[in-house]
């Protein structure tokens, strides 16, 4: 019997206590387990690296969420993107990556994986033919947010899944920005679907995670055992936060875009804002695609202020409700500068950000209150 998102959200995973009956998963603070006679663990667990129930019930219900076979947690989404990069690729082999990715990401490929000899190349995941340019022979993985990361490009799933195993390479689709509940790219022929479960999927902005869902058993089981091999696993306690985070997703999801959707259209008829930048205006390019993989647009909105940088760093700072902070996906409202903040390490690179483009992360606080502290903030 198949069961809607909220339903999967609150029990995938997440049976109620076999001893206690706690309906609760309980918080296995453990790092090792008592085994009944030499190779013989209970059910199992020998030790936290290697597996822990509160992680399990996670890693299930995350899987379920997406539609995948595989689900597996991390401690924080970079570990989950390096772990599927050793996972997949080898030294000499070559990454298609957003020419629009998140800081981090750009980071780690950029100062990390290419001296490990790992090659990537910049593409503009909006546009299906700079992508199919882009790949290689040695090509292994084609990497894609969307939206994007801060500037809210939106790539065709399907139409780049076709493309990446025609040229026997795998899709990865970065869901962070989207969430599960707005979007589940495995539907729509990805390999892989990461996520940092610190953004939607958390929501509290109280722990850090990360989050890697196939539907490929086989590619499961690799993945798994790089994540014990490499050892990036999320604490149990971390992992609880999380799934605590997972059951109010889809009604905060649904908060977080009816404001954003008020605020878009505010910031579209202010005089100082040069441009709104929302899949969920008809304005901006990537709409029709969005509308058809998407169930709504998202809590996240950048614009480009009318007055410049200084104008764009003026009106983070003025900001009052909305918190001037790196990191997304919260229940609060937050600001941010990325060109000074969140996507610093792409200056000077081909992934740089306008100077005067400002990031919001629209929370579920009241919609009138957010609207008049941009209103003060744009000055």
């Amino acid at each position: 019997m198949s069961h809607g998102f909220e339903t999967l959200a609150i029990h995938a995973g997440q049976d109620p206590e076999a001893r206690t009956g706690a309906v609760i998963p309980p918080i296995y603070q453990t790092s090792t387990y008592a085994q009944d006679a030499v190779g013989a663990p209970r059910q199992g667990y020998e030790y936290s690296r290697s597996g822990n129930p509160t992680r399990d019930a996670l890693q299930e219900c995350l899987a379920a969420l997406e539609g995948g076979r595989v689900g597996l947690a991390f401690a924080s989404g970079l570990a989950a993107e390096d772990t599927l990069l050793r996972t997949v690729c080898s030294p000499g082999d070559h990454v298609v990556i957003p020419d629009d990715a998140y800081g981090g990401t750009y980071r780690l490929f950029a100062r990390v994986a290419e001296r490990w000899g790992l090659t990537y190349t910049p593409a503009k995941v909006s546009d299906v033919d700079a992508v199919r340019a882009a790949i290689r022979p040695e090509t292994k993985i084609v990497w894609v947010e969307t939206p994007t990361n801060p500037l809210l490009g939106i790539a065709d799933i399907a139409a780049l899944a076709g493309i990446a195993h025609e040229a026997g390479a795998l899709l990865a689709v970065d869901n962070t920005f989207a969430s599960p509940y707005l979007q589940q790219p495995l539907a729509h022929g990805a390999d892989v679907v990461v996520h940092s479960t610190t953004k939607y999927v958390g929501g509290h902005s109280d722990v850090v995670g990360g989050a890697l869902i196939v539907a490929d058993p086989t590619l499961g089981d690799e993945l798994r055992y790089h994540q014990n091999a490499m050892g990036a696993i999320n604490g149990p306690f971390d992992a609880w936060l999380t799934l605590r985070g997972i059951k109010t997703l889809g009604v905060r999801m649904d908060r977080h875009c009816d404001n954003a959707e008020r605020i878009a259209a505010f910031l579209a008829g202010h005089p100082k804002v040069a441009q709104v930048i929302y899949p969920g205006l008809p304005s901006h390019p990537g709409h029709e695609v969005a509308a058809k993989q998407m169930r709504r647009f998202g809590g996240m909105i950048s614009f480009r202020a009318a007055g410049g940088e200084e104008h764009a760093v003026q009106v983070c700072n003025r900001a009052r409700l909305f918190v001037l902070a790196e990191s997304l996906g919260g229940v609060e409202s937050l600001i941010e500068h990325p060109g000074r903040m969140t996507h610093a390490s792409a200056a000077g690179s081909p992934l740089e950000v306008p100077g005067d483009l400002v990031r919001l992360s629209v929370g579920i606080e009241t919609v009138d209150d957010l609207l008049a502290d941009l209103e003060q903030a744009l000055g």
